[in-house]
């Protein structure tokens, strides 16, 4: 299914939204390794500004011995004490040269537990290996969908506990369950090594950053995105802190 037809249906016109602004978040930059010679390191905290809303809770109206186990939230915005958002996405857009990708040979994990994506986004380089766990011993359905990638919509039973893929192009992919319609999750398929997804602090940090001047991003899948310039001088740290808020009328 098409982001049209998606959008045709009307559901969820509030959380695509954002996703439609994602797009153009992913940089597609053709990357090469090289030895880094005195980098520097990237810091800050992705904060939310105001008085951030009561996450809403949702109703288990399916599988409930395994999924009403305990309540479940809506996890499109996540705010911690101090105002840290967790799972935000932070990438440099421009980098074309740099420190080389994890271990190749590294499996990511996305697993279905509780009837919950875990984690809520997850953050992987193009091509690697992706294990998309079932936890729960029950049907769910993996069906994703991608702007730069072919699309994934696939059962996973109960006993097929573990289903390896790989996603080959940079992307940012919206996940659901076509089995239980209150999972959704995120794939942040990289293009480069400098990418992080924020904690429940909201602080990230990127390291081994070549010294130079670019472009640093945020993605946060409820309040879209926000870029900053930024210099990285050899061998030093710099601080970048971003302040997002949510939309009027959204």
């Amino acid at each position: 299914m098409s982001i049209r037809k998606h959008a045709a249906t009307g559901l969820l016109a509030t959380v695509l939204m954002p996703f439609v602004v994602a797009i153009s978040f992913v940089p597609v930059l053709a990357y090469q390794t090289e030895t880094v010679s005195n980098p520097g390191t990237i810091v800050g905290t992705v904060r939310f500004v105001g008085a951030p809303p009561k996450p809403a809770k949702i109703d288990v109206t399916k599988d409930v011995e395994v999924c009403g186990k305990e309540p479940h939230y809506d996890q499109s915005l996540v705010v911690g004490p101090t105002g840290g958002i967790a799972n935000a996405v932070v990438a440099l857009a421009d980098i074309r040269k740099g420190k080389p990708f994890p271990a190749a040979h590294q499996n990511y994990k996305f697993d279905q537990a509780g009837c919950e994506y875990r984690p809520h986004v997850l953050a992987f380089p193009a091509g690697a290996a992706l294990d998309v766990i079932n936890s729960d011993g029950i049907l769910h359905n993996v069906h994703d969908f991608p702007t730069n990638n072919p699309q994934i919509n696939m059962a996973q039973p109960g006993f097929k506990k573990s289903i390896t893929i790989h996603v080959k192009n940079p992307d940012l992919i919206r996940v659901e369950c076509d089995a239980h319609n209150w999972m959704r999750g995120w794939w942040y398929v990289a293009g480069n090594p400098y990418y992080a997804v924020t904690g429940p602090d909201g602080h990230f940090e990127l390291t081994g950053v070549p010294p130079g001047t670019y472009t640093l991003r945020v993605w946060q899948e409820k309040l879209g995105t926000q870029e900053r310039k930024v210099t990285v001088k050899p061998g030093e740290s710099v601080t970048v802190d971003f302040n997002l808020t949510e939309k009027a009328g959204s």
